[in-house]
């Protein structure tokens, strides 16, 4: 489930609780969380909706200016319209994480995770050596670090993520910096 940047500014400010999507079948649950540029949504209930029974407050509360707005942008698409409440935003539990401390257990933890992906992978060392090229040319574009590892800048990226789940890495405007999290764990590995 995606949002524009402006309605995400509009959920941070408050002014948004609300949204309406069609689809085949929900992508979000109630309760779950889903990470956005502002932090962790909580999803509240997500419900059917009857078009006919939208009213002019909940078109308001989901960022449009009247129901035939909200129409509109629901033409897109295919299947049922959904009423997703928005509970509130948390903090990115990542960025809590990319800034702890390593104890010994989460040393011995991240490298047996590396160490795993290691195997899937097409090169020894593989996630350690995204770790070192990221700390050696920051903000650097995906691109070109995913050349200097010989891999394809899809691959590249999928598997940064992988890292920035685990509090390793950090993604900018353009290319990745190590977290002090990263950093550390790169450290105890040389």
């Amino acid at each position: 489930m995606l949002f524009r940047a402006h309605t995400l500014e509009a959920i941070a400010r408050g002014d948004v609780d609300l949204a309406f999507r069609r689809w085949t079948r929900p992508t979000v649950k109630t309760g779950s969380r889903l990470r956005t540029a502002i932090g962790s949504l909580i999803i509240g209930e997500v419900s059917l909706a009857a078009p006919e029974k939208i009213t002019a407050d909940e078109a308001k509360r989901a960022g449009f200016a009247d129901v035939a707005a909200l129409e509109r942008d629901l033409r897109q698409g295919n299947g049922a319209i959904y009423r997703i409440a928005i509970a509130g935003v948390d903090v990115d539990e990542r960025i809590a994480l990319r800034e702890e401390a390593l104890s010994q257990a989460d040393l011995a933890g991240l490298a047996d995770r590396l160490a795993r992906w290691d195997k899937a992978a097409t090169q020894p060392g593989y996630h350690r050596k995204i770790l070192q090229v990221i700390a050696d040319h920051p903000e650097m574009a995906a691109a070109d670090l995913a050349a200097r590892l010989g891999v394809e800048k899809l691959k590249f990226k999928r598997d940064v993520r992988k890292l920035k789940e685990v509090g390793l890495t950090i993604s900018l405007d353009i290319g990745y910096r190590l977290s002090p999290r990263g950093r550390s764990f790169l450290g105890a590995l040389t």
